[in-house]
């Protein structure tokens, strides 16, 4: 076997690099976005074994939905790339560009098989910068023909190596063939293939048989004339052990699927669900529009399925002339390649078998796939296709008339192939990009227009995206996600009813259930969310609750494994204030699917309805356990660990704030809360810059504002608390317990009574029955000396109050103050205040400390939710659960908070009877 040279590997590498450099800078589009932006299996958090219980899409391969693609290593190469990077697409990108110049080294070392050593080169050249592979190097998920195609040719290369010079067999290589078998039919499907093509080479190539020579043989033996050749029995033993790892390998794909097919619709592949003749001819005039597309891959586009090839209808179709030459050409070239024994012959038998042999599984023609054409999976054909490019190359080259036209002619071929897979790398930089450019090419395809409105929906340009959904229903009227898509938009457009009727009409499109009889359609499922995103809809009208929930009901009806239903269904439940019922509903979903976090969240929320903190937080954990970093379950866990006072609950509440805002960077309520937790244990200088963070974050934060002016009151910096109060209240002039705050300091600290008295005059005009302002106006007044107006204050005070004990003693202090007055002649305005501030200040340090305390959680610990969101043409997002339907929580007032409050009213008292005693005196 000639070697490949170090200069060769280079020449390779460096065209291979000039081609796709510019694919670094494109994101995740189409697949993409299923396989690696959606896909749980990639995160650490999931454990290694999900790869190989789940499909490529991280779909578990027991559920009806999954697409049955079998591909754990390429995923595992996927969570490399994400432990590295995490969702960073250039080194995704990068490891593909990689891995398509190791197949191209591989290639040129096959090549080097059956042709020699210039005309192998071209034919690696031309494999390098063939156009068609720009959807399996450039579109990320195209890793999963790159690493087939490796194992696959490794597979080859080393089955070459089973015959020794004396011409027995070598069973280490086999054996070694076997194992990258199947390490190539973990990567994709069609790595299987290659056993076929050792089993061509072996007969063929390695033992020059004809197939004349193979019918003499099989004759002789059948008449009893003469046994099977040495070589032949040799022969036959090698094929017998390769055919019977195959069957092993089958056996097992067959068991990794269940023995199920996918569900695929008749929009993904219209002629899979056509009748006879319709879906025949369909699928052979499929195989010439492959063949061209290598020849000429000038129209390249990313989408094939739905009405982009019209269906073959009749025999009289013209395109039938297309299959017939197609067929003819094949039939020639097998004709000379079985028939002859000479170089030609081998090198058309192995181009042949690398076409033919792994196209077989997508070429429709034994089962269905779900799509018409795809290009990336010309990939491992192309090399065929390369090498009688190149063979043809080499027979024309050598007439001396032709050589140097041929070498023009395959150097331009280069060049224009290089330059074209260049510039079709640019249409997969973002969605919007690669879906127009389909578009160019194919106008009949309504997946198109749904997927370029889904690009402008992205990017909420809402407006333009309903142009292009519109379009699509006109395209294929018949399309029931085109028409979700339509009423989608509409919402976000705030056209409920345009909407409703764009829903309705996807409705009558679904298959009508038959009463009585077991819902037995296929169906995509992804159209059962029709009845989700209409039930959605109308929930927003509380009228029309029960009938959401009729929908709900019917989609359970017809798949009661539609977990999404479950869940919308349990928040709706939840609306309608039916908390055990939606507790069911979870506990139904969780019973289809107990590894999704956001059901375990949800359940939590309920839970925290049924005033179960217990049970909720122990959901919350489970959540955390799945997804560590759930946001939300974060959040919420550590709020509830945070209200419920207990202090052994302080460190991981905490704990689980700082990651939520090393999450969340810009969420403001996260730093309040992490306050609010230092606070709580006094820790002051932590609290004041966490309430910093978040008031810088979030500007007029009312909680946050508060709750430092709080803290700054409760440190005795009295002074700092009036310029936060002051803000809160440019912002939020109506907070009451601010005013309070402000004029206690005001009056008591500032000794600013004109101040103090605005401030309560504030409140009373909000709230007149508001007992705190009433009297810290009242002491007000007496520190102006204004004693008749602060009887009749207290009086007022009092018939709002009769219970409070400390209104009525200041009443009986100020009435003595007045009647001693007056017994001694002097004037009621005369200076008389001394023992009453001691009063009014120690009452209001009480009070206000214990308006402060009520506040301090009186913003934005609002209970956050989720519910779990399903991308792709057709699903809205479900709405999240209103788990804060008692609105904002109050936070407790800790412990020493409330001792400092008693400790304050004790003094306040205390100083009272001293107060009184020297009143009676005067």
């Amino acid at each position: 076997m000639a070697v490949v040279s170090w200069k060769e590997i280079l020449l390779l590498t460096g065209l291979v690099v000039g081609c796709y450099w510019n694919s670094l800078s494109c994101g995740f589009v189409f697949d993409d976005v299923s396989a690696i932006l959606d896909n749980k299996d990639l995160r650490p958090s999931t454990p290694l074994r999900n790869l190989f219980l789940n499909d490529f899409w991280g779909t578990p391969m027991t559920e009806e939905r999954s697409h049955k693609s079998y591909r754990p290593l390429t995923v595992l190469t996927f969570r490399l790339n994400y432990l590295f990077s995490e969702l960073s697409a250039a080194s995704y990108h990068l490891l593909n560009v990689v891995l398509h110049a190791v197949v191209c080294v591989l290639f040129l070392r096959v090549c080097r098989l059956f042709l020699d050593k210039t005309f192998s080169l071209v034919a690696a050249l031309l494999f390098a910068v063939h156009p068609i592979h720009t959807e399996a190097v450039t579109g990320v998920v195209g890793r999963a023909e790159l690493l087939s195609s490796i194992f696959l040719l490794a597979a080859f290369l080393a089955y070459t190596r089973s015959t020794a010079p004396d011409h027995s067999i070598v069973w280490t290589p086999i054996a070694l063939t076997v194992v990258l078998v199947a390490a190539a039919t973990l990567c994709k499907e069609q790595g299987i293939t290659v056993i076929g093509i050792c089993c061509v080479h072996e007969v063929f190539v390695a033992q020059g048989f004809t197939l004349p020579m193979l019918l003499d043989t099989l004759l002789q033996v059948l008449r009893g004339k003469d046994g099977f050749p040495y070589a032949v029995l040799q022969t036959l033993l090698k094929l017998i052990v390769l055919i019977i790892s195959t069957l092993l390998l089958v056996i097992v794909r067959v068991q990794v699927i269940q023995s199920q097919l996918p569900v695929f619709t008749r929009f993904d592949n219209p002629a899979a669900v056509s009748p006879t003749p319709t879906r025949q001819l369909t699928f052979n005039y499929l195989l010439p529009v492959n063949a061209w597309l290598l020849l000429n891959p000038s129209e390249l586009c990313c989408d094939w399925t739905m009405g982009t090839i019209p269906l073959v209808e009749s025999p009289l179709d013209p395109r039938n002339l297309a299959t017939l030459l197609f067929y003819t050409m094949l039939g020639l070239l097998a004709y000379h390649s079985l028939r002859y024994r000479h170089s030609s012959a081998k090198i058309v038998i192995m181009a042949l078998s690398l076409i033919v042999l792994p196209f077989i599984p997508a070429s429709n023609l034994f089962f269905p796939v779900g799509f018409v054409v795809a290009e990336r999976v010309l990939y491992v054909p192309s090399m065929g296709f390369c090498v009688l490019v190149a063979h043809g190359f080499r027979i024309v080259s050598h007439k001396g008339h032709m050589k140097k036209i041929s070498w023009l002619m395959i150097g331009v071929l280069l060049t224009t192939h290089a330059v074209k897979t260049f510039n079709r790398n640019w249409d997969w930089e973002s969605e919007y990009t690669l879906f127009t450019s389909a578009l160019k090419v194919n106008k009949n395809n309504a997946k198109l227009w749904n997927n370029v409105g889904h690009a402008l929906e992205n990017q909420n340009s809402y407006e333009k995206a309903l142009r292009y959904f519109l379009q699509a229903t006109r395209v294929q009227p018949d399309d029931i996600g085109a028409h979700m898509n339509v009423g989608r938009t509409y919402k976000n457009l705030n056209k409920s009813k345009e909407a409703e009727d764009a829903y309705l009409i996807a409705k009558s499109l679904m298959p009508q259930v038959i009463p009585g009889k077991k819902y037995a359609t296929r169906v995509a499922p992804n159209h059962l969310n029709v009845y989700i995103n209409l039930a959605n809809l109308i929930r927003a009208n509380d009228s029309r609750l029960e009938e959401a929930d009729q929908l709900y009901r019917q989609a359970i009806s017809m798949r009661p494994d539609f977990k999404q239903a479950y869940i919308s269904r349990g928040e709706l439940l939840l609306k309608m204030n039916k908390p055990t019922e939606a507790r069911d509903a979870y506990l139904r979903a969780l019973e289809l699917d107990r590894t999704n976090a956001d059901l375990w969240y949800n359940l939590a929320i309920v839970n925290i309805e049924m005033k179960e903190p217990s049970e909720a937080l122990k959901n919350f954990n489970h959540a955390l356990e799945l997804n560590p970093r759930h946001k939300l379950a974060l959040f919420n866990s550590a709020l509830l660990m945070q209200e419920s006072g207990e202090p052994k609950f302080r460190p991981e509440a905490n704990r689980r704030f700082l990651i939520y805002v090393k999450e969340e960077p810009e969420d403001a309520n996260g730093y309040f809360n992490l306050g609010m937790l230092a606070m709580d244990a006094n820790e002051n200088a932590a609290a004041e810059r966490w309430m910093r963070k978040a008031i810088n974050l979030q500007a007029g934060f009312r909680s946050a504002l508060f709750n430092l002016a709080l803290l700054y009151s409760q440190s005795r910096r009295e002074l700092d608390a009036l310029p936060v109060l002051d803000e809160l209240l440019r912002h939020h002039p109506e907070h009451i317990k601010g005013l309070i705050l402000k004029g206690d300091i005001l009056m008591n600290h500032k000794k600013d009574t004109h101040g103090a008295k605005d401030c309560f005059e504030r409140i009373l005009r909000m709230d007149p029955t508001n007992v705190q302002g009433k009297h810290n106006l009242c002491v007000v007044y007496f520190e102006e000396r204004d004693l008749p107006r602060a009887e009749r204050c207290l009086e007022e005070t009092l018939a709002l109050a009769p219970n409070e004990e400390y209104v009525r003693r200041h009443l009986s202090i100020v009435r003595s103050k007045m009647a001693a007055m007056s017994a001694a002649g002097q004037p009621l305005s005369s200076r008389a205040k001394e023992g009453m501030e001691e009063v009014a200040e120690g009452e209001e340090e009480g009070m206000g400390a214990a308006a402060a305390g009520k506040g301090a959680g009186s913003g934005k610990n609002v209970r956050k939710s989720s519910a779990e969101s399903l991308r792709g043409a057709d699903m809205d997002q479900s709405e999240p659960l209103d788990s804060s339907q008692a609105d904002k929580r109050t936070k407790s007032k800790s412990t020493k908070e409330i001792k400092d409050i008693e400790k304050k009213r004790a003094a306040a008292l205390k100083r009272l009877e001293e107060i009184e005693r020297i009143l009676s005196g005067d």
